[in-house]
């Protein structure tokens, strides 16, 4: 059996409790990996025509109020 198949199978059998407690750091987890992938991106200058892109779009007036 995997690691994985036996982490699913141990986080059904979770008490409801822990299993809020275990959700919640999970999505905390999820949010700085996601936060240090934008910032790694954004340092390497791998956002930078987007953020070009953008910028000229938004002179050209290609753009809409929120």
């Amino acid at each position: 059996m995997s690691s994985l198949i036996m982490i699913e199978e141990e986080i059904e059998n979770l008490p409801e409790h822990d299993f809020i407690v275990l959700r919640e750091w999970f999505q905390d987890l999820d949010s700085k990996k996601w936060d240090k992938r934008i910032e790694d991106d954004a340092t390497d200058g791998k956002l930078d025509d987007l953020a070009n892109t953008a910028l000229n779009d938004f002179k050209n007036g290609k753009h809409k109020a929120l």
